[in-house]
């Protein structure tokens, strides 16, 4: 199984002037230590705690930790539809593509913190219309990864000519990722246009049951069920010792190891620990182990 790590929170000691040196170190000792993907949220303000404490733009963040980086890939977890216009979302994805040397994932959703989009006045259109967009945007991807130029007419975009120049290292395109858990819609779309989903951890029998509303999907729209990449978002806390509400390596892997067994590809996992110099020594044992209990393709 592959093991990811999301970084959703961007306060550490030394403030903003030390900010880009902390997550650089963050993405490359992720990257050294065997990690298989780099995630960070794609949000405008912060969503845990004072919505004021730092939030990294999201693109210009991955940028940032590619240049530092050689293997891990990487991708936002996830951006709301409604944050980019689609044209530009499949640019500047493309171009991370393309400066990563192929390592970019275009995590997408439907997009639901209406405080973030009031407070910098982007526009908030109702739920049905907000996933009208993101499949209207998924099309879209599609359409200029695969370098058709033709007009878009959709209800809600219009592209009169989207040219994506240079193309993506990714064929036939960066891994689309759509997030969220909803079973009538969400789980739908993930089978129809993507090439993974992400969970929430929500505990075995809530993950069997969206695994489940996939594969029906997938039926339904003839997805082969075992081509989906299959993702789930936990939290973990590391420590050597298992102290306090923490977790050794060992326990980890013994807690993480149970979603492969539900048929997950793949856990990312957040951490308050993640800016402490060593823990990626701990990280690092978690990926060995996952990787040879829940081997790839089992």
């Amino acid at each position: 199984m592959d093991f990811g790590l999301q970084v959703p929170n961007f306060t550490w000691e030394g403030g903003p002037a030390q900010l880009g040196r902390t997550f650089g170190r963050i993405a490359r000792d992720a990257d050294q230590a065997g990690l298989s993907s780099f995630w960070v949220m794609d949000h405008f303000f912060q969503i845990f705690g004072d919505p004021e404490q730092e939030m990294l733009e999201g693109y210009t963040a991955l940028a940032y930790a590619a240049a530092l980086t050689e293997r891990i890939t990487l991708g936002t977890m996830v951006t709301g539809v409604t944050y980019r216009h689609p044209g530009l979302l499949i640019k500047t994805v493309t171009t991370l593509d393309v400066l990563s040397g192929g390592r970019a994932w275009l995590g997408i959703g439907a997009a639901w913190n209406d405080e973030e989009h009031r407070g910098l006045g982007v526009p908030y259109p109702p739920t049905a219309e907000r996933f009208e967009r993101l499949e209207e945007t998924l099309q879209i991807g599609r359409q200029m990864w695969a370098g058709d130029q033709s007009p878009f007419e959709g209800k809600h975009y219009q592209l009169e000519r989207p040219i994506n120049s240079p193309q993506s290292l990714s064929r036939p395109h960066p891994r689309i990722l759509v997030g969220g858990s909803g079973e009538k819609k969400t789980l739908r779309l993930v089978a129809q246009y993507a090439d993974a989903c992400n969970l929430f951890d929500a505990g075995p029998e809530v993950l069997a049951r969206k695994i489940e509303v996939l594969k029906g999907h997938c039926e339904d729209v003839g997805r082969d069920y075992a081509d989906l990449h299959k993702s789930v978002l936990s939290t973990l806390f590391l420590s050597r010792d298992g102290a306090g509400d923490s977790e050794t390596p060992a326990q980890a892997v013994e807690r993480l190891a149970r979603l492969g067994e539900l048929g997950v590809d793949e856990v990312m996992v957040n951490s308050r620990v993640v800016a402490e110099p060593g823990i990626f020594d701990l990280f690092a044992e978690v990926a060995e182990e996952l990787g040879r209990v829940v081997p790839q393709g089992r």
